[in-house]
């Protein structure tokens, strides 16, 4: 009696497995491809933060929100809750590439527990370095998260000064 017989695998059976077997090879390869690329181009925080971004969505009832347009048609926008002048949680959205969804979800990260002057002063070098570089022509993304951060930060003292002069 026959293996397949046996273990009740006919031949249809058999070219599928095969047949998924090689699918899964090609998928396999392909991926590999994608990680050389990638590797080649970026540096592996880079990675590390695009494929598992922290800090995503808006924050309900945010004390700021900000948006940057970018030259490249990205779009950042970045909400931000503060407590006794203390940022305590800050999240993004992006439509944009990996890059400025890196520099998102790092700037989060690092801006969380600082105060606003504190966090007010990182600069897109800072957030840049932090990442391990960026590529010449992607440099420009940790600027639009800083601009969509500053922005956040704008509306949160508007949004101050209105409720001041409700109260006056």
């Amino acid at each position: 009696m026959a293996l397949t017989d046996r273990i009740g695998m006919d031949e249809n059976t058999m070219n599928n497995n095969r047949e998924s077997s090689e699918l899964d090879r090609l998928v396999d390869n392909i991926m590999v491809a994608i990680d050389a690329d990638e590797y080649a181009i970026y540096s592996k925080d880079v990675i590390a933060e695009f494929r598992s971004p922290a800090n995503i969505g808006p924050i309900d009832e945010a004390d700021g929100n900000g948006v940057a347009d970018g030259l490249c048609m990205d779009t950042m926008e970045i909400w931000i809750k503060v407590e006794k002048d203390r940022i305590t949680r800050c999240t993004f959205y992006t439509d944009g590439c990996g890059a400025t969804i890196a520099c998102g979800s790092r700037l989060t990260k690092m801006i969380i527990g600082k105060t606003i002057d504190e966090a007010e002063k990182l600069r897109a070098e800072e957030l840049e370095h932090s990442l391990g570089g960026l590529p010449e022509d992607h440099k420009h993304c940790a600027n639009l998260a800083i601009i969509a951060f500053r922005n956040a930060i704008r509306d949160r003292r508007e949004k101050m000064a209105r409720n001041e002069e409700d109260r006056d």
